[in-house]
């Protein structure tokens, strides 16, 4: 019959995995480091792994293919559960949405030594924007601190001034090759975000983060309270 399904064009496909997750119906795997369609009978067309793709190696095509089979999905889901799945089952073990518990201090007392940096603030995994799965759970109900990535390194104490209870996405929309935006649009459109803080550096081309947030706002068709914070190149802030 013919019917809409996915196409995944290999030279795009960076093995990634984030399409591999996105799919409930286990139609993806990861083999030889490319993403692989293994039956056309698990792909039900939707292209719920479409949005996940940060190279768009994955369309939508119509041709000769076998029906999609709710049965044998069940079936294929269910073999696939195992007490010990391997690291790389589901693709890049980098890329696997995860929460990070913070262990409480034993001592309420401040330790001097920890005065200037303190501890680390990132409450979840991933963290890059192309990496972050977005029906991540722990994007729901969030506060998100969207930065330019160089902002780490020129503002010291980011982690306790700007990172603190919120969810951190981060990159650099000079050196990634995805429209930020795109991936944004979805996260906002999913989830229930509370407010969003953006914190760039001063050049110019850092101003395509904050273009990209402008962007994901007016696409969800969401009222967001949000923020631009910018940084100097010595660390200082320039607007806030």
């Amino acid at each position: 019959m013919i019917r809409k399904i996915i196409k995944i064009d290999e030279a795009k496909c960076n093995g990634c995995g984030l399409c591999i997750e996105a799919c409930h119906e286990g139609a993806l795997q990861l083999i030889d480091g490319k993403a692989r369609l293994i039956s056309d009978h698990y792909c039900d067309g939707l292209g719920n792994c479409l949005p996940e793709c940060p190279t768009g190696a994955i369309s939508i095509e119509e041709r000769e293919a076998a029906a999609f089979d709710e049965a044998a999905v069940q079936k294929h889901l269910h073999a696939k559960k195992s007490p010990a799945p391997t690291p790389l089952a589901c693709g890049c073990p980098g890329t696997h949405a995860k929460l990070i518990a913070k262990k409480q201090a034993s001592n309420p007392a401040p330790d001097p030594a920890q005065e200037i940096g303190g501890d680390s603030q990132l409450k979840q995994w991933p963290c890059q924007i192309k990496l972050i799965p977005v029906t991540a759970p722990y994007l729901e109900n969030a506060r998100l601190l969207i930065a330019a990535d160089c902002t780490a390194y020129a503002y010291a104490n980011i982690h306790q001034d700007y990172m603190q209870n919120k969810i951190t996405l981060i990159g650099c929309p000079k050196l990634d090759a995805t429209d930020y935006a795109e991936k944004l649009t979805e996260i906002l459109r999913l989830n229930n975000i509370k407010e969003i803080t953006v914190l760039r550096m001063v050049v110019p081309c850092c101003g395509g983060i904050v273009t990209a947030v402008k962007q994901a706002l007016l696409n969800s068709q969401k009222m967001i309270p949000w923020s631009v914070i910018t940084i100097n190149t010595d660390g200082s802030i320039a607007e806030n």
